[in-house]
């Protein structure tokens, strides 16, 4: 013979598979456009480093896309639209639209026009002095020393910004790991362009003198 209980329980019940259905719903969409905005940011980075400019704008705004059809997830399931797969995404969303601007010399984007939180924000930042220091070696790899300065110093700019960020782990989402990291990518960097850049003063005196002696 039924309990009392027998109806609440039953309602209790498909409200909680109802409720689960939905999140798991959000967290399979949230996964797939976490995993493709991964794959379109990595992608529009590889274009940069190509000087193909154009593409990657093409390839940020497919990103951009992906990441505004999981919106709605913020308000049924914000656990899900707060989770470390979703702010990677947006971290290498920011990564991917800053190391744009700053190769292409654009201006660098807000958070208020990334549509992002801080802490994704400021996580894609610390990894664009990753991406600058490759451009860095590109450059001296091809003999074109001139301007590398420019960014050598940006990317110090952008350090300055990380170091003055103090607080929590749980609210920067780890980045006081990445300003570390980022410390030893800093001066790697600055040791190979001060070689090359004593390399490239060298070979240009040693031109000179040897004009000289043939002109003689």
């Amino acid at each position: 013979m039924p309990s009392r209980y027998q109806s609440v329980l039953s309602e209790i019940g498909t409200a909680v598979i109802n409720e689960l259905a939905e999140r798991n719903s959000d967290r399979e969409q949230a996964l797939s456009v976490s995993r493709e905005v991964i794959r379109l940011s990595a992608n529009a980075i590889r274009a940069v480093h190509r000087g193909e400019f154009d593409d990657a704008k093409e390839l940020i705004k497919k990103g951009d896309a992906r990441l505004r059809d999981a919106d709605h997830i913020r308000g049924s399931s914000p656990s899900i639209f707060n989770a470390g797969f979703m702010n990677d995404a947006r971290k290498e969303f920011t990564e991917a639209n800053v190391t744009l601007a700053v190769i292409s010399g654009a201006d660098i984007p807000s958070i208020s026009d990334l549509k992002v939180d801080a802490a994704a924000y400021i996580n894609g930042m610390a990894e664009v002095i990753g991406e600058l220091r490759r451009f860095i070696l590109d450059a001296l790899r091809r003999d074109a020393i001139e301007g590398c300065q420019e960014f050598m110093d940006i990317m110090d700019e952008m350090y300055g910004v990380l170091v003055t960020i103090d607080f929590p782990e749980g609210v920067t989402s780890g980045l006081r790991h990445n300003t570390d990291a980022m410390r030893g990518v800093l001066e790697r960097t600055r040791g190979d362009l001060t070689m090359a850049l004593r390399q490239h003063s060298l070979e240009a005196r040693l031109a000179e003198w040897e004009n000289t002696q043939t002109k003689n």
